[in-house]
């Protein structure tokens, strides 16, 4: 009869000892993560530490109660055999889970001095539309030491759940008691299991354990020190596809009164930029450019221009990626903080844009870029949207394909330049051309400053001064308007801040002869109202972009809209705030009336995921 019980009871210590094992293990990632990314998490204390993990705590029970499932399941089964099976599931198994946590730990560490924000599905979503994309960025170095530290911790934590201890928790002492007292033993082990529901929901309350609950500081790199990476990638992937019950912030009704009062009517008030309807338009849209990368000299070309045209000095990116910048240029629609629309088909084939508008009135279609243009489903996009002429890195030399983004800049502005050139026939032309120089690791053809990054930019600068220069001269300069914009702030100044608005400040510029007169103007907008603008300055209809508003309509409501994972900033004359969504907290509160745009922020986000939903 001992020997009964001491079998029962190592069964029971040993399915305690794989759940605290976990916790002990996602604990311990706290500090070393502090420590590798101390960059970026900036100063901290030892009892800094200490309040990062004892907040991190119900994220780290809650996996560990996820992962500690299967084992007491198999626990359970070895109350009744002693099968070598038992023992092979359970080697797999760790041998799986130890890679799993190595490798969200590590791309952790990895992509948060470069995001700033916790891990989420979004390199999934890069990494499966374009791997060689995905991995542009990353150096063989850094790759390297991604795989060693991937592998090399997946090992230890392998070794150490394959250990004696571990595997002779599903030993047999018990085979000489009844049947009957194995199935209470087993119901015993099964009942343990289903409390795991506990610490996995994350208690007793009605919502269950998200991220939210490890937010706990003003300073959000402590807040993402303690959010469990592993987790935060489940929770990520899991509420992909759950639109409509995302960010309700308040009642249908309240949200729709809230969201009429910020959406554009036309008033027909316009101030006239242009002096044609019908003017070749030039769409360039620059990696990573900002307002701050145009104060370092290394731009010339940008800075000449802005005086030369139109300079919009009061505009904001919606986001902080290529993929949510790109549909908010060419389609008026928000970025989102948690997901890309760009990843469901389904969805943007049902978004506007400004390219199926012009297609409509007669312009002829066509896009350029340097790089793979299935990355992040962005060739299902722009054919969704009209343009079936697109220029991409495989229509190029392969000797031409010389950076690890594909061909640099140069040789896009060719192709572009070589094109209109050929151009034969008399419709209209919509030209798009995205840069890719810009971005890490600005392996570029060029070295004319020292600082690789500011050459990057200096180079792809120099090829838009180089198209401006060419069009001036072609003869179809009179009837031109090119529009300059980035996709949203990348990597100048080097150590940014997801938390500040000038993390979204850019610049956009028009110029061409078909632009009336050089001017500055300081109306507040973002990259979704470029579309609105645009159109209204051509007379085309555009209410169905009801998110887009016309910057130069007078009558029109003036805010500036953008997002972050997973947070979302408003700015109006009177107040600029930016709202933390996991920790439900203003970051930022400025200006004369403190607090008012946090509704009609929250309202303006929930009709995004209201439209998103009915897409």
């Amino acid at each position: 009869m001992q020997i009964i019980i001491t079998g029962m009871k190592q069964k029971i210590f040993g399915f305690l000892s794989v759940f605290l094992t976990w916790i002990v293990i996602f604990m311990l990632q706290k500090p070393l993560f502090m420590l590798m990314c101390k960059d970026s998490v900036g100063e901290y204390s030892l009892f800094d530490v200490f309040v990062v993990m004892y907040h991190g705590l119900p994220l780290d029970m809650s996996m560990g109660g996820y992962l500690t499932l299967l084992p007491a399941l198999l626990i359970a089964v070895s109350v009744w055999t002693c099968c070598n099976w038992l023992k092979v599931v359970w080697r797999a198994y760790f041998v799986i889970a130890s890679l799993l946590v190595s490798a969200t730990f590590s791309l952790n560490i990895g992509l948060y001095p470069y995001w700033k924000f916790p891990l989420d599905s979004t390199p999934l979503f890069y990494f499966f539309s374009s791997p060689a994309d995905a991995m542009a960025s990353i150096t063989l170095g850094m790759l390297i030491a991604g795989l060693v530290s991937t592998v090399g911790v997946a090992f230890v934590l392998y070794l150490l759940f394959r250990s004696h201890f571990y595997i002779s928790i599903l030993e047999c002492k018990n085979s000489a008691e009844s049947n009957s007292r194995k199935l209470i033993d087993s119901i015993a082990i099964v009942l343990l299991t289903a409390l795991l529901i506990i610490p996995i929901r994350g208690g007793f309350s009605v919502a269950s354990t998200n991220t939210g609950k490890a937010y706990f500081s003003e300073k959000m790199s402590l807040n993402h020190s303690a959010v469990n990476p592993f987790f935060s990638l489940m929770e990520s992937v899991s509420h992909e596809n759950d639109f409509a019950s995302q960010y309700r912030f308040m009642n249908d009704a309240e949200a729709e009164k809230l969201f009429r009062q910020m959406v554009y009517t036309s008033s027909n008030d316009s101030v006239k930029l242009l002096n044609t309807r019908r003017p070749d338009i030039y769409i360039f849209v620059l990696e990573s450019f900002s307002r701050h990368v145009m104060q370092t000299g290394a731009t010339p070309n940008l800075v000449k221009l802005s005086q030369e045209g139109v300079f919009f000095d009061n505009f904001y990116a919606n986001s902080f990626r290529t993929d949510r910048g790109l549909v908010a240029i060419l389609s008026g629609y928000p970025a989102q903080p948690t997901m890309s629309i760009m990843k469901y088909p389904q969805k943007t084939n049902r978004l506007p844009s400004i390219a199926q508008k012009l297609h409509k009135t007669g312009y002829d279609l066509k896009y350029f870029y340097g790089g793979d243009a299935d990355f992040t489903n962005m060739r299902s996009y722009l054919t969704s949207q009209g343009f079936t002429d697109i220029v991409s890195d495989v229509d190029f030399p392969v000797d031409e394909r010389m950076s690890k983004w594909g061909v640099p800049d140069g040789p896009v502005v060719e192709r572009l330049i070589a094109s209109v050139k050929s151009e034969k026939s008399k419709r209209p032309l919509l030209r798009v051309l995205q840069t890719s120089s810009s971005h890490e690791p600005y392996d570029v053809p060029w070295h004319k400053m020292k600082n690789p990054i500011l050459n990057a930019f200096n180079y792809a600068d120099a090829q838009v001064g180089r198209f401006v220069s060419w069009l001036k001269k072609s003869g179809r300069w009179k009837n031109s308007v090119v529009i300059l914009v980035p996709d949203h702030l990348g990597c100048w100044p080097e150590n940014f801040d997801n938390f500040t608005f000038d993390r979204y400040e850019i610049p956009m510029i028009w110029i061409g002869g078909a632009v009336a007169k050089a001017q500055k103007v300081s109306t507040l907008g973002s990259q979704q109202d470029i579309a609105a603008t645009l159109l209204g300055q051509m007379g085309i209809e555009h209410k169905d972009m009801v998110f887009s508003k016309d910057m130069l309509d007078k009558n029109s409501p003036h805010f500036a809209f953008f997002t972050v994972p997973d947070a979302f900033g408003m700015i109006t004359a009177e107040n600029r705030i930016i709202f933390d969504n996991k920790s439900r907290q203003l970051m930022l509160d400025e200006g004369r009336h403190k607090g008012k745009n946090l509704k009609a922020g929250q309202a303006y986000l929930q009709k995004i995921y209201d439209d998103i939903a009915l897409r």
